[in-house]
């Protein structure tokens, strides 16, 4: 999330200006490089799959709909959607044919694109719906359209760069269905202004830039993911790796190297487990009590940075040395040994587990926020992290409890 010389007014303006700044980079790839495209790649393709959605009909203030796992097709037709002024949505993939026609059926989009996994979900749900038209990106199942067949859909007299430029910061980019946890799933309306400015707060207390690497295997659903890889990539030219399935979202770490990782607890905790695991199954007496003795010093050592105290000088050797023989092998050998900043959020993390990662030379940084905050409220700066808290108010953010207890938030994303 690096400033710029101008700040854009809408994320098709953010859009434009990375992929022309960056046109031989590498903008999106799989584990594998099986699939990988440049931001001038990204861009074209953009183009393309914009003017196939205006040819099946896709206007200004319209929806799409989106089913997918992690992969870089999310990132270009999402873009490709909000460059015609149309606000994209994403489906959880666990939800039912019952629970995607309320979502449907609220949103209202005549387009809705999915994996062929998906499909048979996706031709319950449509019903009365008003979705007209699926697009397969996998296979052609009957009644769906392939990209190819949408990108076939484009009238030639498209003009896309009229079209982006007169997108307008007030429009829709997207709409975030929350979880249903208190009823039916509600869909937050979000404008390009409104992630615009959570983007320019966030980067004021981690900034990024193109020479970054993060992983994006969280939901698209969730802004969360949307947040931290997709707008943020967008703004600032992070390459994203797509990884379709969450489960392997440690094992592919050692090959991948992010500098920037986000994840929710449950993934910190897993992280411990295994090292834990490790060294109750480390044969030499030797080795385990040096790790076991590298580990306490980190965390130590965390501790009082965390309570702002000053470290012994005898503590700082001690770490020297902890680092050097067992800390860094263990960040090498988990994958996260280039991690710059890293961050966990959407629900509490255990302050023993947060104190083990920082031990461990990890720049964890819990954060807060809502849906319809457009993300993240509060952070904790990766140089000035205190465990047990969520950190500090972004800049332009205002916070007040009401009497009741309530908390209040004003911010310009409000």
């Amino acid at each position: 999330m690096t400033p710029r010389d101008s700040a854009p007014s809408t994320l098709c303006d953010a859009f434009q200006t990375t992929a022309a700044t960056y046109p031989d980079s590498v903008a999106l790839r799989t584990p594998d490089d099986s699939v990988r495209y440049t931001w001038r790649q990204y861009a074209d393709r953009v183009e393309r799959l914009a003017a196939g959605l205006a040819g099946l009909g896709v206007r200004h203030g319209d929806t799409v709909g989106l089913m997918l796992t992690n992969r870089p097709e999310f990132h270009l037709l999402d873009t490709a959607a909000f460059h015609l002024g149309t606000a994209s949505f994403s489906i959880y993939n666990s939800l039912t044919a019952e629970q995607i026609s309320h979502v449907l059926g609220n949103a209202g989009n005549r387009v809705m694109i999915c994996e062929e996994q998906f499909v048979p979900v996706l031709q319950k749900a449509i019903g009365t719906t008003k979705v007209e038209h699926l697009i397969c990106i996998d296979a052609k199942p009957d009644d769906t359209l392939s990209l190819a067949d949408l990108e076939a859909a484009a009238d030639p007299s498209f003009d896309f760069e009229a079209t982006w430029k007169a997108v307008q910061p007030s429009d829709l980019l997207t709409l975030i269905y929350t979880s249903g946890t208190t009823g039916p799933p509600k869909g937050v309306e979000l404008t390009h202004a409104n992630l615009l400015a959570e983007l320019t707060m966030t980067s004021s207390f981690l900034p990024t830039s193109a020479d970054d690497r993060i992983i994006s295997y969280l939901p698209d659903a969730h802004i969360a993911n949307r947040w931290g890889s997709h707008y943020s990539s967008i703004y600032s030219g992070i390459q994203i790796t797509t990884l379709d399935d969450l489960k392997q979202a440690i094992a592919v770490l050692p090959g991948l190297r992010p500098t920037i990782f986000g994840a929710v607890p449950q993934v910190w905790y897993k992280v411990k487990a295994a090292i834990d695991k490790t060294l109750a199954d480390e044969p030499s007496p030797v080795k385990k009590k040096l790790a076991l003795w590298a580990i306490d010093v980190g965390r130590k050592r965390a501790r009082l940075q965390s309570d702002g105290k000053p470290i012994p000088k005898t503590l700082e050797i001690q770490h020297a040395v902890a680092d050097r023989l067992v800390l860094s092998a263990i960040r090498r050998k988990l994958g996260l040994d280039q991690v710059r900043a890293a961050v966990t959020g959407a629900a509490a993390i255990s302050p023993e587990v947060l104190e083990f990662i920082l031990g461990l030379g990890i720049p964890c940084s819990e954060v807060w926020g809502m849906s319809e905050t457009s993300c993240v409220v509060t952070m904790n700066r990766p140089d000035a992290i205190r465990i047990g808290t969520v950190g500090q108010a972004l800049p332009g953010v205002e916070i007040r409890l009401a009497d009741d207890g309530e908390l209040l938030v004003r911010a310009p994303w409000s």
